[in-house]
């Protein structure tokens, strides 16, 4: 009886909106109609015939790439100088962590304002510190649009990453750190041989979460270019919503969502694989 509310949440909230999808992927639905058709794999097919859904799977792809290597060794860097317990790096590891309360639609809106080409805080520094020539427009401008979405996203969830990374040094035992320092090991060695090898828990956990916010970045995309311009921007996540939402092909949306969830679970299986393996080898 106990268990009983969370299980009918669940069930209700998760496992049966899940199952739908899988249903509804090999259907023609178009989410108003109360009658629909067994398609089979064909929507599938659309998806690998589909131009938008492989720009958005390749820019998705480029966005995980960035904010994964940006943020993971980002973190890891703040956290190797934060790792030390005292009121400044409390007070530090408060301020890093200060944009993750933020709702991605603020940072979203916030970000906008400071890549505005005209009016933005970036552009406007570039100018004052007489770097003009490297102003842009950030969000317009087709071959670096992702990749400015991506420092945002980065931005954002650093100071997450960061207290996980702190709470992986603060595990490493002391003895083996001043034991490797003894036998004449430097700074990079120490790292290499003893820091990381103990620290591959605390780093798989880091980046299979970022890979996964990276993936969900639906809100933050959404809010600052929708998808544009030209596709640019367009995610996996937009085109689904798009899919469903704008176009009303509910059964292709679905098939996308089931490509998503796989591409998810393989690429995050993947990465704990490269981890422990190096954490072996190490070892």
């Amino acid at each position: 009886m106990f268990f009983a509310p969370g299980t009918i949440l669940y069930l209700a909230l998760f496992v049966y909106p899940t199952l739908s999808g899988f249903y509804y992927s090999f259907t023609d639905w178009d989410g108003l109609s109360p009658s629909y058709s067994y398609v089979g794999l064909d929507n599938f097919k659309t998806l690998s015939e589909h131009i938008v859904f492989r720009k958005s799977l390749v820019n998705n792809l480029k966005f995980m790439l960035a904010v994964v290597i940006c943020q993971t060794v980002i973190s890891l860097i703040l956290a190797l100088m934060l790792q030390r317990k005292s009121k400044l790096s409390a007070a530090l590891r408060s301020l890093y962590f200060v944009p993750t309360i933020l709702s991605s639609v603020s940072v979203g809106f916030i970000w906008t304002f400071m890549y505005d080409p005209s009016l933005g805080l970036l552009n406007g520094t570039l100018d004052k510190i007489g770097l003009s020539g490297f102003t842009q427009n950030w969000l317009g401008n087709m071959q670096i649009a992702i990749f400015s979405l991506a420092a945002v996203q980065a931005w954002a969830h650093i100071g997450q990453m960061v207290i996980l990374f702190v709470a992986g040094l603060q595990g490493i035992p002391r003895e083996l750190l001043e034991a490797a320092k003894l036998d004449g090991g430097t700074r990079l060695q120490v790292f290499l041989r003893v820091t990381w090898p103990l620290l591959a828990p605390a780093a798989a956990v880091v980046v299979s979460y970022t890979t996964i916010q990276s993936f969900k970045a639906f809100d933050l995309v959404f809010t600052m270019t929708n998808g544009g311009p030209a596709y640019s921007t367009e995610i996996l996540s937009t085109f689904i919503y798009n899919t469903a939402f704008t176009n009303f092909k509910f059964g292709l949306a679905s098939a996308g969502s089931i490509f998503f969830l796989m591409l998810i679970a393989i690429i995050t299986w993947l990465q704990f694989r490269v981890i422990r393996t190096d954490r072996a080898s190490y070892s």
